[in-house]
């Protein structure tokens, strides 16, 4: 709650043109809202509705599946998202 679009993007790797229409996806469906920086209007900050939060606890079941259905201990699905950060990097450095 509360984190701007330009660090959202950071976080999940993906620019402002294939960010934002997510976005108004998401605050069509009511998950999400969309406001100016009081400080700065130039900043975008998303907040989660009373439905978007509701999406977030039902979502948090997600990763112990994963966990279970991947047949992976902890520590080699650790082992493999280092690998996976390693070589997104190298993908994108010049």
């Amino acid at each position: 709650d509360g984190v701007t679009v330009s660090a959202l993007g950071e976080r999940l790797y993906l620019d402002s043109g294939t960010l934002t229409p997510l976005l108004k996806r998401l605050e069509a469906s009511g998950l999400i809202a969309r406001l100016r920086d009081a400080e700065d209007e130039r900043r975008v900050r998303i907040s989660l509705t009373p439905a978007g939060r509701l999406l977030r606890d039902a979502a948090e079941s997600i990763p112990p599946c994963v966990l279970q259905r991947s047949q992976c201990s902890l520590p080699e699905l650790a082992a493999l998202t280092g690998q996976l950060k390693t070589l997104r990097a190298r993908l994108s450095a010049p």
